[in-house]
């Protein structure tokens, strides 16, 4: 018995710090077990990555796209500062 926890100890000090830190409070001492349960917890990591790395790949194509909130054909001079001139149409952004 004691054989197997100090298999499964020495198993959890060898996972990952996120697999670890899910695994660890469970405090399983049945090795078989152990493996399985990282396991799936490794399987979950994965497919929680892989699910942000294409939501992101999709936002970033989304991008070119405009934004849906922009200034909508508003000339360069209405809206914006507070009036002050530089060189012709040119708002100034200084003041």
């Amino acid at each position: 018995m004691e054989a197997e926890e100090d298999k499964c100890v020495k198993f959890e000090n060898g996972l990952r710090p996120d697999i670890k830190q899910l695994i660890g409070f469970s405090e399983i001492r049945n090795f078989p077990m152990l493996v399985n349960k990282s396991r799936i917890c490794d399987k979950d990591s994965r497919t929680k990555a892989n699910y942000y790395k294409a939501a992101n790949e999709k936002r970033g194509r989304d991008m070119g796209r405009g934004k849906p909130y922009g200034r909508g054909g508003k000339k360069p001079d209405e809206g914006g500062s507070s009036g002050g001139r530089v060189e012709g149409d040119r708002n100034c952004f200084k003041c």
